[in-house]
């Protein structure tokens, strides 16, 4: 299975302000865009993900953390699976790559934290949205 990775961006800065750029994220495969932002920091949009689908995540303002989770059994996946921590700010233009095959847990760590979800199917185009209880997984 694919792991997760951190497609790292960068910022500029000069007397005119500041650029936020990341050259390597190729955004061809892209179909949908959406925003996240958490009520506040105690909400943990947990545990969601796609069999099939990918996912991109992008920090527009704030901080997040994100937690993945590889699925070994979509219809009962083991509750000790092992977890993947990523901590994205907005400082600069890092992108979160998020293979088929993951859940995920997000929380802002910073109340106005806003998180840009990229997705490469449109809505509806096909049937892959799996939940599983906040607390299913042991943390």
């Amino acid at each position: 299975m694919e792991e997760p990775l951190v497609i790292k961006g960068a910022s500029y800065s000069d007397d005119r302000g500041k650029l936020l750029y990341n050259n390597l994220f190729d955004v061809s495969a892209i179909k949908r865009i959406y925003v996240i932002e958490n009520a506040n920091t105690d909400v943990i949009r947990a545990w969601q993900g796609h069999k099939i689908e990918q996912r991109w995540f992008s920090v527009v303002s704030g901080s997040f953390k994100i937690k993945l989770i590889a699925i070994d059994n979509w219809e009962k996946p083991s509750k000790n699976l092992a977890q993947h921590t990523f901590i994205l700010n907005a400082n600069q233009l890092d992108v979160l790559h998020i293979p088929a095959g993951y859940v995920s847990s997000i929380q802002a760590m910073e109340i106005g934290s806003k998180l840009n979800v990229m997705a490469n199917y449109l809505l509806g185009e096909i049937k892959d949205e799996y939940r599983y209880d906040a607390n299913y997984f042991n943390e």
